[in-house]
């Protein structure tokens, strides 16, 4: 069964015993019945016949005697009926259990009388009075008894003591029975009394007698859990619901009050006090006293205990502080703490005396131990945590007087620290760093200000209880505390949210704000156009944000600026999916603008895009508010969209391929464009161009494969680019190339080509390579030699060889650029190609034809030019083959007698050794060597000798005219001599 159950046995065993020891005894009324009477009932119920008189013998009938004995018995019952019915007692001696047995033990009495009286015996008799006449006892019968009336009452009365729950009181054994006792006592009582007549000068006593009895069984009830032995916590639990309980009977007593001043007003009692002195009340402030007094120890001991408080154990000033508390609490374990009797009381002072004297000694260990500690603090928020682990203590008086200075100093922080929570007040909520937080994590004006000031609250109130860790429990008694409490409670007034919230309120309900209208607008910009922008009030979005969180903030918000919350809740995700993508197409339509050169590519996503922006100007806002979403109650696989919705999402796809699109091809776009400006500097080789060509061409298949329009006109613009840079190209290579072919150089320069100016050329590459990155082209010299075999003078190799070999070099070069194959938009494209595309079209050959001025003449005419010369210089060799040719009487046959001839012809021979006749061996053209070291000694030799043999003939040629011209002039001579010169004296005169 358990030991609750047993108690319980227990107490209602004691509880029956006790009220056979209080049963009032209630005399018991045995009607005389005659024995003729007696008789005569017993054989009219032997014969089973209603008893009658006639079953009395007749002269008894009349007999006086008899009669008169009658009636002496019947006046004996109205005395002994009279002993029951007026019977009472005293309500407020006993207990309650007494006067609720008294009523129900009368009601008893009385109704076994009325059973005799209602007896065949009682109203046999009755008939033989009324037969003799003798109405004088049987008419006043009933009312001399007062039967009827104190039947009438007790009737009325027990309304009230039946089933009254008082043994739920007394034989409750825990605290929980007794307050649920309580609870159904005062109940029973206030709901009977406006049914049943039973006084209120009599309910009185009857509540003072339930206190004594409520008195008595909660003093057993605390006294089996020896309060003093048990745990803090558990005597904390127990002595709190003991104030529970009190606090029940005091809130029973009132509503026992109200009803019976309002029962005495409409019954029109005699007025009477309603005034219960409860039995209980010295109990009640034991316990209370004691509990207190409990509670200040416990906090002693912990701050004197091993591991918490002061510190470990320590005797400190000659005493163990722990110990020293255990003794002083042994001496109250050994009286009984409840018994409230004036020896009770005697015996609580003298164990409190002697545990104060114990305790005292340890205050002042402990009030030095403090001091010490806050003069060791550092700074204020050390005094603070001192403060907060000793503040329990400060209750006590002794402890409280000693830190009084350090408190001074504490609390004029505090209110520094208030002070300074003021001024962050006073700069308002938007000027706060809390309002661009608030932002940041989105959350709007309003409930941000809110949060605000709760949070200066929070802080306040953190303030408020480092004053209480400081002062200790009941701080606001204190002067410091009074005017800290006073001014904190008008700063609390200043945080009042309400009228924040109030005046929100009264901006919405006057701004009329709703979702409708239609889905987009066109907005005229200041600097001129216009724009596309979704018809969504921003503050509509705020609202939501605005109600959701007031209402986790506890507001209440009216019902209409809810609903328009939830449809700004239900609209929000698409108004904000539309915005995103609407800032999107703009950002995007801007990237296109500012990148006019991939326009035509995108050109397919963009008219997509304006097409179901197009299909969005007839949507409205309020099919969205309409909307039923289905799809939290249906599964995803069977939702099917609103097709305004499926519009938002549809949108927002076709915006953001059309923003993957043109990043990826400005990003595309960036790389081709970096490629084609590579290709106007980077170095002028095949390899080079090729791989920029080929970056070119890979961007563009990829354009290709993701599907870009007009890719193939877009392509043709980008290949004119690439052919404008290629033609500049192409005149600087010709114009180096020219430069270069036209440049002179000794014949060792050019001898020594491969090993002095390619040195040379690479060490100027480095330099030039940023100007122009043809310098390192050269032009090889070809070496030309003239040769003499078999008498015949011939130059090896040819002069047309030079030609071909510095045409085909030019063409080299200019090959590199011509070769290079074309972009092409379509290398994906599977289609049949009708007719093979030319050479023209596949590279850059064309570009030969788009020269405007002779650019491309030029090095051909250099060429000539340069043939020309060494054709000219080679004809001066081949002249010499005429040494060889020639016979000499020929010559000198041609030139006869003429000495003027043959003096012309040795000048000519003299001159044209100069050709030969030098100490070099070759003649340097520039990119043409020619060298004449073989021949130069064969017709030096050859030459000697014509030319020994013409002077030999013009020798004699001379000798024989000199002979001549000599006798000539002697001749003359001899004829002049012979002339007179008379003949000249009459000729004129000069």
């Amino acid at each position: 069964m358990g030991i609750p159950m047993t108690k319980k046995k227990f107490a209602e065993l004691e509880l029956s015993l006790l009220h056979l020891q209080q049963n009032v005894e209630i005399p018991e009324t045995h009607l005389i019945i005659h024995p003729v009477i007696q008789k005569a009932v017993e054989q009219a119920q032997t014969k089973g016949t209603r008893p009658s008189i006639n079953d009395i013998p007749p002269k008894l009938l009349n007999d006086s005697t008899f009669l008169n004995t009658l009636h002496s018995h019947v006046n004996q019952w109205i005395k002994s009926i009279q002993a029951v019915t007026k019977l009472s007692r005293d309500v407020s001696s006993g207990t309650a259990s007494q006067e609720i047995n008294f009523w129900l033990s009368l009601e008893r009495a009385l109704e076994g009388i009325e059973a005799q009286l209602r007896s065949e015996d009682v109203l046999m008799i009755m008939d033989c009075l009324r037969n003799a006449k003798r109405y004088h006892a049987t008419v006043s019968f009933i009312a001399d008894t007062g039967l009827k009336e104190a039947t009438d009452i007790v009737h009325k009365y027990n309304q009230l003591m039946k089933d009254f729950p008082l043994n739920e009181l007394l034989s409750a054994t825990d605290l929980d029975k007794i307050q649920e006792s309580l609870a159904l006592i005062f109940g029973h009582i206030n709901r009977k009394l406006r049914v049943a007549p039973y006084p209120i000068r009599r309910a009185l006593p009857l509540v003072e007698a339930i206190s004594r009895d409520f008195n008595e069984q909660l003093t057993r009830v605390l006294t089996s859990h020896r309060l003093l032995y048990t745990p803090y916590d558990t005597f904390e639990r127990l002595l709190t619901q003991v104030m529970n309980i009190f606090r029940t009977w005091d809130d029973s007593m009132k509503g026992f009050t109200d009803v019976a001043r309002e029962l005495t007003r409409k019954r029109s009692e005699k007025f009477i006090p309603i005034k219960v002195v409860p039995a209980h009340d010295k109990l009640q402030e034991r316990t209370r006293y004691l509990k207190e007094w409990r509670k200040q120890h416990e906090q002693l001991a912990v701050m004197t205990g091993p591991t918490k408080g002061l510190g470990v154990g320590m005797e400190v000033g000659g005493i163990d502080m722990e110990e020293e508390v255990k003794e002083a609490y042994e001496v109250m374990k050994r009286i009984d703490v409840l018994d409230v009797s004036v020896e009770g009381t005697e015996i609580w002072v003298t164990a409190e005396n002697a545990y104060n004297e114990r305790v005292a000694r340890v205050e002042n260990q402990i009030i030095a131990r403090l001091r010490d500690r806050l003069g060791t603090a550092r700074n204020a928020n050390e005094m603070f945590r001192v403060f907060s682990k000793f503040n329990a203590l400060f209750v006590r008086p002794k402890i409280r007087g000693a830190i009084q200075e350090y408190q001074t100093q504490l609390i004029d922080t505090v209110k520094e620290d208030i002070k300074r929570l003021h001024d962050k007040f006073k700069t308002q909520y938007r000027s706060s760093e809390a309002y661009h937080m608030a932002q940041m994590r989105d959350l709007p004006p309003i409930a941000g200000a809110i949060v605000w000031a709760r949070q200066i609250e929070n802080q306040l109130l953190t303030y408020m209880k480092r004053v209480e860790d400081v002062l200790g429990k009941g701080w606001e008694l204190y002067a410091e505390g009074q005017k800290l409490q006073a001014e904190s409670t008008a700063f609390v007034r200043k945080l009042d949210t309400r009228p924040v919230f109030d005046a929100w309120l009264q901006d919405i309900n006057r701004r009329g704000m709703g979702v409708n209208g239609r889905l987009f607008e066109i907005v005229r910009l200041r600097g001129g156009g216009y724009q596309l922008a979704v018809n969504f009030d921003p503050q509509i979005i705020t609202l939501f944000k605005e109600v959701r969180n007031l209402l986790w903030l506890g507001f209440q918000v009216p019902h209409g600026i809810t609903n328009m919350a939830k449809d700004a809740k239900r609209v929000y995700p698409h108004a904000v999916s539309l915005m995103e993508t609407v800032r999107m197409y703009g950002q995007t339509l801007d990237l296109v603008e500012n990148n006019k050169d991939i326009e035509w590519l995108v050109a397919e996503y963009r008219n997509e895009s304006q097409r179901m922006v197009s299909r969005g100007m007839n949507i409205r806002w309020d099919h969205f508010v309409s909307q039923f979403d289905g799809s939290r109650y249906i599964p995803s696989s069977e939702t099917r969209d609103n097709r305004h919705i499926q519009f938002v999402r549809e949108f927002a796809s076709v915006v953001s391929v059309l923003q993957d699109k043109t990043n990826n091809v400005i990003d595309l776009y960036k790389e081709i464009s970096r490629a084609v400006d590579d290709l106007a500097t980077c170095s002028y080789t095949t390899e080079a161009f090729t791989e920029l060509l080929n970056q070119i061409q890979a961007a563009i298949d990829r354009l290709n494969l993701e599907g870009y329009a007009n890719l193939e006109h877009w392509v043709a613009e980008l290949d004119k680019r690439i052919e404008i840079i290629l033609l500049k190209r192409l005149a600087q290579l010709v114009q180096v190339w020219c430069a270069e072919f036209d440049r002179t150089d000794d014949a060792d320069t050019r001898r020594d080509h491969t090993r002095e100016m390619s040195s040379k050329r690479r060490s100027d590459k480095r330099a030039k390579d940023e100007k122009f990155l043809e310098g390192h082209m050269t032009v090889k010299p070809i070496v030309h030699e003239i040769r003499i075999q078999n008498q015949v003078i011939f130059l090896d190799p040819p002069i047309e060889y030079a030609r071909q070999t510095w045409v085909r070099q030019l063409h080299d070069w200019i090959g590199v650029v011509c070769r290079l194959h074309r972009i092409q938009s379509s290398r994906y494209e599977i289609g049949l190609q009708m007719q093979s595309a030319t050479v023209s079209e596949t590279t850059y050959t064309s570009l030969l034809t788009r020269f405007t001025d002779n650019t491309l003449q030029r090095p051909f005419a250099l060429i000539e030019n340069k043939v020309q010369q060494l054709k000219d210089y080679v004809a001066k060799w081949l002249q010499f083959q005429s040494l060889w040719d020639l016979e000499a009487e020929y010559v000198f046959n041609r030139l006869g007698d003429s000495l003027a001839n043959w003096q012309q012809l040795l000048t000519e021979i003299k001159k044209a050794r100069s050709t030969f006749d030098t100490s070099e061996t070759q003649r340097s053209f520039g990119v043409c060597i020619v060298d004449y070291e073989q021949v130069q000694s064969r017709v030096n030799a050859k030459y000697d000798t014509w030319q020994r043999d013409i002077m030999n003939r013009f020798g004699a040629k001379l000798s024989v005219a000199m002979k001549e011209m000599h006798a000539a002039i002697l001749k003359a001579r001899n004829e002049l001599e012979h002339h007179s010169i008379e003949g000249l004296v009459g000729g004129p005169r000069f």
